[in-house]
């Protein structure tokens, strides 16, 4: 049976950026699993009735979104690995969320952004080791929108791969990218959307929020000349599209899962907690790439078996 690992620094950056690519491997019969890096503990909480999580003193909120995960990789059919666990010390991740740069969260010693790259390394080589993947795909360079444990993540799997004596290998890396064709054609569709279709109030009203029913958050739609995420390139850069649109249903699901973290406004549109609206499409892009040199192969091809 294949095997595919994906690696991811925080709970929900799995379901929003390879979701659709997990399920479609879980459906065709692949064993898909995910290393996820820290737990996310510097999210910012969404739901007014689970704001006391956001910043806690006893981190609750680490273990809160790992719950989260435990709960989306299930409904995706995937497999859940935490970078560092030890279930039997109580310890379930090793590394701590490292927030932005400059802040607080960065300067603590379990910061996995500060984390020596070849410890790092080493763990998650350890895992490539015992799952002998078939496939690994993480983040770019950029870590996808410069988020230092994304950026880190790319590099801890880089080097991991370095590790590797040439029988551990996988047959295919991958990192993940947003051809720039894609990037526009759904900002021109979340203008021209129905205004119901950004409207979370009945995701919102079905809610146990605390006291009261807050009303539903409204939901910004970017404007034509905002910036795009460094992850989106030109589209002849893209060399493998996973496209399946019944895999959709089942990433907005695992979504769901993440409600910490994620509104699910329709099964069309999703928002974090900047509230500005994304559209929830069928289809993702990555580019293939040497384990050793990160270079392009150019080789081309949909599933990411091929």
């Amino acid at each position: 049976m294949p095997r595919l690992l994906f690696v991811h620094a925080h709970p929900d950056d799995e379901t929003l950026t390879c979701g659709i690519a997990m399920a479609h491997h879980v459906a065709h019969g692949d064993e898909v699993h995910v290393l996820t890096c820290t737990l996310g503990e510097e999210g910012e909480v969404i739901p007014p009735g689970l704001a006391h999580l956001e910043g806690h003193p006893a981190d609750r909120l680490g273990p809160f979104r790992h719950g989260e995960l435990t709960q989306a990789l299930s409904r995706i059919g995937a497999v859940s690995h935490v970078l560092g666990a030890d279930p039997a010390r109580g310890r379930l991740s090793r590394y701590r969320d490292s927030g932005m740069v400059g802040s607080p969260a960065a300067a603590r010693p379990e910061a996995f952004a500060a984390a020596h790259l070849d410890e790092v390394g080493g763990l998650v080589a350890d895992v490539v080791r015992e799952l002998a993947p078939d496939v690994v795909v993480t983040y770019d360079e950029h870590g996808g929108y410069g988020h230092p444990d994304h950026i880190q993540t790319h590099r801890a799997t880089r080097r991991a791969l370095q590790l590797l004596e040439e029988p551990e290998l996988p047959r295919r890396t991958y990192e993940i990218i947003t051809p720039l064709g894609w990037a526009r054609e759904d900002r021109a569709w979340l203008r021209r959307a129905d205004p119901a279709l950004l409207d979370p109030s009945r995701w919102w009203g079905e809610q146990e929020l605390g006291d009261g029913r807050p009303e539903a958050p409204t939901l910004v739609v970017p404007a034509e000349g905002d910036p795009f995420a460094p992850s989106v390139v030109d589209d002849n850069l893209v060399t493998h599209v996973v496209a399946d649109e019944a895999a959709r249903a089942v990433k907005n699901d695992a979504l769901r899962a993440h409600a910490t973290q994620v509104i699910v406004a329709s099964e069309d549109v999703h928002a974090l907690s900047n509230l500005v609206a994304a559209r929830t499409t069928a289809h993702e892009g990555f580019r293939q790439v040497d384990p050793r040199t990160w270079q392009p192969t150019g080789r081309r091809g949909s599933e990411l078996l091929d």
